[in-house]
Formats: C-alpha cells, sequence, structure tokens
C-alpha cells in the first residue's frame, strides 16, 4: 500500500471519529442538563433529600462515562494524527533523500528565509500537547524532560547541534539528523539553513534532541523549564541557539516561554524578554557563564 493511499485511510478513519466525538457528546448533553436541572430543585426545596442523592449519584456516574468514552475517541483520534504526521515525515524524508546530489549535479534550490522561517514557527504550533492517564508522568523529550541515556535520535529529527562556524568559535545550530552509527557513536546532521548546505559529523554529546511533545503547565508544570534556569534558545529569525535565563515560563498550553538572552550590549547582559516557543528550548550542557 502506498504511503498516499495509507494517509487517505487515515484521513477517512480521523473524519469518522470526530463524528463520533460529537455524537458521543451530543448524546451526553442530555445527561449534563438534568445534573443542572436537579441541583436547581434542590436549590429551590432548599433540601437534600436521599431521593435527590440517589439520583444525582446516577446521573453523575453516567456522566463520567460519558466522559471516558468521548476521551477514549480523542486519544484514537490523536493517534490516528500521529500516524498521519509520521507517514507525512517519511515522504518527505524520501523526497529529500532522493534529491541528494554529487558534485556534478546543479545545486539544489535555497529555501528563501521567510519561508524557512514560517516552516519553523508552524513546526512548533504543531507539536503535539502531551495529555497522559491520570497518573502517568511526563515521559522523556516531553517539554523540559531529558532523552534518556541511550536514546538515539531518528533520521528527520530535529536536534541542536554543536558546531565549528567558519570562524573557528563554535555554535548551537538547529540541525536535522541523516543517520547515526552505532560503530563510531556518531550522527551525521544537515544544517537546517540551506543556505550554508552543510553536512556534520558529531558525537552524541554535541547532539541535543529537541521536544517531541509540549508540556502542559496546567496538569504537568515539573516537565518545563523554571524562572532564571539556564537554556539553550533559538534566538528569534535565526537558526542558531543562544544561552539564555528563563524570565517567565508557559502558563497554559499555547504559551511560550520568555526568556533573557545573554547580551553584552545591555548592561546587566541579557537582552529584553524576547518569546521563544517550547519546541526551541533545550537544556543548557555549559553551567558556568562564559
Amino acid at each position: 500500500m502506498s504511503a498516499d493511499t495509507k494517509i487517505a485511510e487515515l484521513l477517512t478513519e480521523l473524519h469518522q471519529l470526530i463524528k463520533q466525538t460529537q455524537e458521543e457528546r451530543s448524546r451526553s448533553e442530555h445527561n449534563l442538563l438534568n445534573i443542572q436541572k436537579t441541583h436547581e430543585r434542590m436549590q429551590t426545596e432548599n433540601k437534600t433529600s436521599p431521593y435527590y442523592r440517589t439520583k444525582l449519584r446516577g446521573l453523575y456516574t453516567t456522566a463520567k462515562a460519558d466522559a471516558e468514552a468521548e476521551c477514549s475517541i480523542l486519544r484514537h483520534a490523536l493517534d490516528k494524527i500521529a500516524e498521519i504526521k509520521s507517514l507525512l515525515e517519511e515522504r518527505r524524508i524520501a523526497a529529500k533523500m532522493a534529491g541528494v546530489y554529487s558534485d556534478n549535479d546543479p545545486p539544489r534550490k535555497t529555501m528563501r528565509r521567510g519561508v524557512l522561517m514560517t516552516l519553523l514557527q508552524q513546526s512548533a504550533m504543531t507539536l503535539p500537547l502531551w495529555i497522559g492517564k491520570p497518573g502517568d508522568s511526563p515521559p522523556p523529550l516531553c517539554g523540559a524532560m531529558p532523552a534518556s541515556s541511550d536514546y538515539v535520535a531518528k533520521q528527520g529529527d530535529k536536534v541542536a547541534a554543536r558546531v565549528k562556524a567558519v570562524d573557528g568559535d563554535e555554535q548551537w545550530i538547529l540541525a536535522e539528523v541523516v543517520s547515526y552509527s552505532h560503530s563510531t557513536n556518531k550522527y551525521e546532521v544537515d544544517d537546517i539553513d540551506e543556505e550554508g548546505k552543510e553536512r556534520h559529523t558529531l558525537s552524541r554529546r554535541r547532539i541535543i534532541p529537541l521536544p517531541q511533545w509540549k508540556a502542559n503547565p496546567e496538569t504537568d508544570p515539573e516537565a518545563l523549564f523554571s524562572k532564571d534556569q539556564l537554556v539553550l534558545a533559538l534566538y528569534p529569525q535565526t537558526t542558531c541557539f543562544y544561552r539564555a535565563l528563563i524570565h517567565t515560563p508557559p502558563h497554559r498550553p499555547q504559551d511560550d516561554y520568555s526568556v533573557l538572552f545573554e547580551d553584552t550590549s545591555y548592561a546587566d547582559g541579557y537582552s529584553p524578554p524576547l518569546n521563544v516557543a517550547q519546541r526551541y528550548v533545550v537544556a543548557c550542557k555549559e553551567n558556568k557563564k562564559k
């Protein structure tokens, strides 16, 4: 089965799940309305009789079951979306690999800076939110949660990579994983900024995987960097990571971090607060300020 056919099937299944969600929600509205009316009658009569207690117990039991059923459908829908995104990513990687050229081939087209910045912003906005079940802990690579010690980034994954610049200085850039060699424990990564058209071979210690899920500040605040914590953050409108302090963590799932970048041109050594998406904030491996 081709990727296009599989994606079409998954989209059809997703459409059905969305319809089921709406049907489940419409069905449960009648029960929720009964709960509201029962409470209103209790307030009017100013008493809580055994009859009302029994009735409410039954209504709330039904409401809980309805909510769990809707939640199950929504989780199934999220799984379908994840499958679709994975297939689209596989197709993108295959197209990229098919376009690999030799020195005798014409050079590939360079992506315009504005287009690249828009794609990076879209990637940050569409990063899935981690939604665990009651009692679940945020997994590795959810928000500020580090990767496991044996984690190996997959082909196509975006990472922060420490490379040598033209002037000999080292810098952290946004890169895409091309491959990983288990024999040498080294990655091959491409600079995400195609203007550079550079491929780097780097050891694992020079690679920091980016988050694969956003952390929800309302349910998993421990999976976020805290105020004044030192991090590496992608400077707005660039493809480079720089050291920064967390000024304000996100308050809502859709919020960005507010960070203070190290900047010697300011009296206190830090820039004014700038917003950076969860997708592009990672732990800083260097603890001491240079």
